[in-house]
């Protein structure tokens, strides 16, 4: 029963502590980790020690699914130069070293002290513990601040893989304490455990992608998914094959991640993506509360060593200025020598903004604080070790964590603009729905009812409209009509809702009807309940779309940025006719004012069909934004 106790403690202060990190505005990895130092000093709290096998097996592999599955695997592959020089060429550079910076301190200067010195191996072994930054803390805290997509999506990308190298540099420098390994051997051996593990992510991906499509419920589809990251993972680190499980599950998630819309239903995704989300959620804030709740029990076991304190501050405070330092020595030399080598890997310069970021950004996790555990219990200094690890991972999520958001700001990094995806979102609904009705028109027959195709019609036309209709607001900032659909229809159904109850609390229906019901309102609304669009900045604020969304169109380059009205108040048609409009469009072939096609007359689209002048620009305050008819492409 205590286990229990225990168990919906733990849950319990995670779901608290992360809502008041919510509520304060602050990173819950950061606050988690200082109540469990405080819980940890506490006297009814029991003494808590992470099983390094239950974070590795346990912990590790789904949270690294969870982040995988929901990377774009284009993306990763676009940055993959930046990802690789991070995930492999610093991990290697952090372990050497912190590794010679620990094994001068606790190596030369105790032996000259008269102390036991560290030998070079298990020097080496807390530079590889310490080196990989954290998957969670790193990109929770870049989401929350809005830093740019291609920094995040870097960040992403480099914890997700490594890991992978942080773990095989652990594991040959303990090897290293029996058998002194050549450079060849150690070359070897991490291309054994990468390539291996790469191979046996492509396998379980394929497998289960085959098993997946056929599996059209999506409980049984979301075990499978809840289940993938552990079969990848052991299938890897099972002793014939002998790889990184890391990687395997890495390459399993990016990969089933990028077929969902394939091998998935609907339904499926759906579940899947709720399911993970919670999953996700008590991990890994559960995961820094019990990196707090260490603390006592790691500086007990301290106070038992034999090296004087003074050492022991200077080693923990060497190895963490290291960690920190080494992170832009190696980021800032190798992104300028890649592109002036090898070229850019993307068009346009390199914000140093972005790079100062970067670098910035290397607060370490869970990983670390495992990987130490595995150290063989006669390893010289251990409990050293292990608090050097403690205290790497807890100040730099103090450090680094707490001030990311500030020089974020004080960068003025722009962030995803809110604006160009409201665009860009309106232009892919725009061609998606195009698609659709010319599905329709081919597979529509003379015998398919009149009233179902006009339905059809209607569905896809007010998703497209209703992207459109978020694009801007006129001043008075009345309702456009999928607003007030979605009031009326929430009003609705809620009155649907308390029917359904009054009927259940009557107990005239069976119980099990009344569920299919109340799910079938429930879908619906989920549908209705979009989160409102963030405000980008006020109306005086252009919309500006990237410049990939236009592209190449020949229309948009030749037609003026701006032409005078021929009816500035309004819509010509509908101020003669007395029709009310949504948003207002500017033909900018002949200045013709026309509605836009969420208001009931579509003067805009009709001007078009009739004169055929293909570019209309809005005519909206504060919007910039063009539409080419012909290419179906913004600009």
């Amino acid at each position: 029963m205590h286990i229990a106790i225990e168990v919906v403690a733990l849950v319990a202060v995670v779901a608290a502590g992360a809502a008041l990190a919510r509520r304060l505005g602050i990173s819950a990895p950061l606050l988690l980790v200082i109540i469990g130092i405080a819980a940890s000093y506490l006297p009814f709290v029991p003494r808590v020690e992470l099983e390094p096998e239950v974070v590795l097996v346990g912990f590790l592999p789904p949270l690294l699914y969870a982040a995988a599955i929901r990377t774009s695997l284009v993306d990763f592959t676009k940055h993959r130069r930046s990802i690789g020089f991070l995930s492999v060429g610093l991990v290697a550079f952090t372990t050497v070293g912190v590794g010679l910076v620990a094994w001068w301190l606790l190596g030369a200067v105790a032996e000259g002290l008269g102390y036991e010195p560290l030998p070079l191996w298990a020097a080496f072994a807390i530079g590889a513990v310490v080196a990989p930054p954290d998957a969670v803390a790193a990109t929770a805290i870049a989401k929350r601040v809005g830093l740019p997509r291609r920094v995040v999506t870097i960040l992403e990308g480099e914890s997700l893989v490594n890991d992978a190298t942080a773990l095989v540099c652990l594991r040959t420098a303990i090897a290293a304490a029996a058998v002194t390994p050549t450079v060849l051997d150690v070359g070897l051996d991490f291309l054994r455990a990468a390539g291996g593990g790469v191979l046996v992510g492509l396998i379980v991906a394929f497998v289960l992608a085959k098993i997946r499509r056929r599996f059209t419920d999506p409980v049984l589809d979301t075990t499978l998914s809840l289940a993938a990251p552990f079969i990848a993972y052991i299938a890897a680190e099972n002793h014939y094959v002998h790889a990184s499980g890391v990687l395997a599950v890495v390459v399993t998630g990016l990969l089933l991640g990028h077929k969902s819309p394939i091998i998935q239903s609907a339904k499926s995704r759906l579940s899947e993506r709720t399911n993970w989300r919670t999953f996700q959620f008590l991990l890994e804030n559960t995961v820094f509360l019990l990196i707090g709740l260490q603390t006592r029990w790691i500086l007990d076991d301290l106070s038992e060593s034999p090296l004087p304190g003074w050492l022991i501050a200077a080693a923990t405070l060497a190895v963490f200025a290291t960690v920190v330092l080494l992170r832009p020595i190696w980021l800032i030399p190798t992104t300028f020598l890649s592109r002036r080598i090898l070229g850019p890997s993307r068009p346009g310069p390199v914000s140093w903004q972005s790079l100062v970021v970067v670098s910035w950004a290397g607060m370490r996790g869970v990983v670390t604080l495992a990987a130490v555990f595995t150290l063989p219990e006669d390893t010289p200094d251990r409990e050293v070790l292990v608090f050097i690890a403690l205290a790497v991972t807890a100040g730099t999520l103090l450090l680094q964590g707490s001030t990311l958001p500030w020089l974020v700001r004080r960068l003025r990094l722009p962030g995803p603009d809110p604006a160009e995806d409201a665009l860009q979102e309106a232009a892919v609904l725009q061609g998606a729905h195009r698609a659709a009705m010319e599905k329709l028109e081919e597979i529509s027959t003379p015998d398919d009812p009149p009233d179902v195709i006009r339905v059809l019609r209607q569905r896809g036309e007010a998703r497209a409209e209703a992207a459109w209709e978020r694009l801007g607001r006129p001043e008075t900032e009345y309702e456009t009509p999928s607003e007030a659909y979605r009031r009326l229809r929430m009003a609705m159904l809620e009155a649907e809702r308390a029917h359904i109850l009054k009927v259940r609390d009557a107990g005239l229906v069976a119980d099990e009807v009344l569920q299919r019901a109340q799910i079938a309102l429930d879908v619906e609304e989920s549908m209705l309940d979009r989160e409102e669009a963030d405000d980008v900045g006020g109306q005086s604020e252009d919309l500006r779309v990237p410049p990939q969304a236009g592209g190449a169109c020949e229309h948009l380059e030749s037609a003026p940025m701006v032409l005078t009205p021929n009816t500035p108040d309004g819509c010509e048609e509908c101020l003669a006719g007395g029709w009310n409009w949504v948003h207002l469009r500017l033909c900018l072939g002949c200045g013709h004012v026309g509605c836009c096609d969420s208001s009931p007359m579509k003067h805009a689209s009709k001007h078009f069909a009739t004169d055929h002048h293909p570019v209309m620009r809005s005519f909206e305050p504060g919007e910039t934004w063009r539409w080419c008819f012909v290419d179906e492409r913004l600009g």
